[in-house]
């Protein structure tokens, strides 16, 4: 079923949402507010958006954020003096002639491509402010509540998103129904921020970026290099388990490789630079695989009898990110990637992305993450310079993709114009601690490139015939999905997962320290990550730090515990403690970690010894 957000909505549907109307007019009454505090300033865009709404500018001076508070005072005046919203339709030469004349270039810009594409121009008045827009919005300034909003954050913005254009300064504002759902949205954010997987990152010692090595460059500490290990041996053994075979590949190429796969040169501006390492020959870092895949499908001669063929690799790509847009883990330049590629027929086409499908809802919910929806990227006719053209290929993909996730119950909504090159995408769609949208992981159907690299196998029929070939990333990155379980998770791995799983606590150091380290070191031998904790800090500061540290599993132990053989066992966020004979508590987490118990959830049943 289709999930409706902004995105995704028509007019009707615009129309009838009191809450799209109202963060619509917010973001013109901002800009209003903008050009009367700040004469000279430029437009750009000002959308409705998920939370509140922003609007683009371009200042004559950088904008203070300490400013915030006065412009959003000029907003409540300006909402005070009840004015109206009015919409009329204009011919473009006057419309054109209107935005010129007030200096508005970007303004003018659009409003030529929307008379190309044969799309009205309506302009929106409310008091002397006007701009291009389609609306809708309330009727009058007096049906916004003037505490429904608050301006929120200052960002630059390239203006369409091309980091070729102009820099924009970029003005976030909130707006719900009331002040009390503002006041309990802020209050959300302000906790969830102490869970930033940044902040996380540092204080638990997991990842770092270094100016000397380059933004966006993350380098894994040995703490987070664990989560990484642990998350690609579940997903290899996931593969295995459905017919996956494991391939790798080198971290550059030669240019033609990318000329073939067609990525040069429609991917070049997210590629690194080239290096000329051999005369008239370039090289690339690799930013994605499939190109390596397709030639490891291609070395020898197949058959319909071989297919499907799933290729897996977890391969490392580099991607030139702007560096405006890195964020932490969340985007970076460097990745290593859960990637696969699923060769088939098209009689196979469905029932395969299904099972990918089905994948990731595996994967989601074994990690107990329920806020996600998916994404139909669709391509955009019109827009034939980004996409492969074969209309009738694209019909058949997707509706096929259409018809898998009509019936999976799954939310999702359809974005025209995102669709990679080749073909259409299903990207799954989550939320990070602060209630951003971020995509976690994404699938791809591709029916033009295998033709490219003479991709064939021959049929019952005898006849050669091109597969369909399925890009899929389920765990997306290690970087991204390490980030948002980072968050998910509060810094609280389960212990099959956790950097250290148990930490050994002797009462007294003197007398029990040897039976607390033979201990750790019999978990040691049975490759469980254990210590024991022989520092000079006394019993409670010891326990103190190993929670600060989030460690599922400490275990006390004194004179009890040694002359029965057995320890106090503590759980990360558990009140209750037991004492259990060690041999029966080796047993429980050997099971815990064979079946990968979410133990980190206080509801989750644990397993018998």
């Amino acid at each position: 079923m289709a999930r409706q957000v902004y995105a995704g909505m028509d007019a009707q549907e615009k129309g009838d949402d009191p809450l799209y109307k109202r963060r619509h007019s917010l973001a013109h009454v901002m800009a209003q507010a903008v050009q009367k505090l700040y004469p000279g300033t430029h437009l750009g865009f000002g959308p409705p958006v998920e939370n509140g709404f922003y609007y683009d500018f371009q200042f004559q001076e950088p904008f203070d954020p300490e400013s915030l508070p006065l412009l959003e005072a000029e907003m409540r005046r300006i909402l005070a003096e009840d004015q109206p919203f009015e919409r009329r339709l204009v011919p473009l030469e006057e419309a054109v002639e209107k935005f010129e004349a007030a200096g508005e270039a970007l303004k003018a810009e659009y409003i030529r491509e929307l008379a190309e594409r044969g799309e009205e121009i309506s302009l929106y008045q409310s008091g002397p402010f006007v701009d291009l827009c389609a609306g809708p919005h309330v009727e009058k300034g007096s049906q916004i509540p003037p505490d429904c909003f608050a301006l929120d954050a200052v960002a630059g913005a390239y203006w369409r998103g091309d980091q070729k254009r102009e820099m924009l300064t970029r003005l976030y504002g909130l707006a719900f129904s009331s002040k009390k759902e503002l006041k309990e949205f802020l209050k959300q954010r302000e906790e969830a921020k102490k869970y930033d997987h940044r902040k996380l990152g540092k204080e638990l010692e997991l990842f770092m970026i270094s100016d000397q090595v380059g933004a966006g460059l993350p380098l894994w500490l040995p703490n987070g290099t664990v989560l990484r290990d642990e998350l690609e041996a579940m997903a290899r053994e996931w593969e295995q388990r459905e017919g996956y075979q494991r391939v790798a590949t080198p971290h550059l190429t030669s240019e033609q490789l990318f000329y073939t796969s067609g990525h040069l040169p429609y991917y070049k501006d997210g590629m690194f630079p080239p290096m000329a390492l051999e005369e008239g020959q370039n090289f690339y870092l690799k930013p994605m695989n499939c190109p390596f895949h397709h030639l490891v499908f291609g070395h020898r001669p197949r058959s319909y009898r071989e297919l499907p063929l799933r290729l897996a690799e977890y391969g490392q790509v580099y991607r030139y990110e702007p560096s405006g847009t890195l964020a932490g883990l969340l985007r970076v330049r460097g990745m290593c990637m859960n990637d696969a590629h699923i060769y088939c027929t098209p009689e196979q086409l469905e029932q395969e992305f299904r099972a990918v499908l089905e994948l990731h809802r595996r994967y989601y919910d074994m990690f107990r993450i329920s806020r996600y929806w998916m994404r139909l990227s669709l391509h955009d006719p019109e827009n034939t310079a980004k996409y492969v053209q074969n209309p009738e290929a694209w019909r058949q993909s997707e509706e096929a993709i259409r018809r898998v996730m009509d019936s999976m119950d799954i939310e999702y909504e359809e974005a025209m114009g995102e669709a990679a090159f080749y073909g259409p995408k299903v990207d799954f769609q989550i939320r990070n601690v602060v209630g951003r949208e971020e995509t976690a992981s994404t699938n791809q159907l591709d029916f033009a490139v295998p033709e490219r690299f003479g991709l064939t196998y021959i049929g019952p029929d005898g006849e050669m015939h091109t597969p369909y070939c399925i890009h899929r990333a389920p765990l997306g990155t290690h970087e991204r999905f390490l980030a948002f379980l980072m968050e998910h998770f509060k810094g609280a791995f389960p212990t099959w997962m956790a950097p250290v799983q148990v930490r050994v606590i002797p009462v007294h150091v003197e007398n029990f320290g040897e039976y607390a380290e033979s201990l750790a070191k019999a978990l040691r031998e049975d490759l469980f990550r254990a210590e024991a904790d022989l520092g000079p800090d006394s019993l409670n500061k010891k326990i103190r730090q190993a929670a600060t540290a989030k460690i599922p599993n400490v275990l006390v132990v004194g004179g009890k515990e040694q002359e029965t053989a057995s320890v106090t066992w503590r759980r990360f966020g558990i009140q209750d403690q037991r004492s259990i004979p060690f041999a029966e508590l080796k047993a429980v987490l050997t099971r815990m970690r064979q079946q990968r118990i979410m133990d980190n959830f206080p509801d989750v049943e644990l397993p018998q010894a």
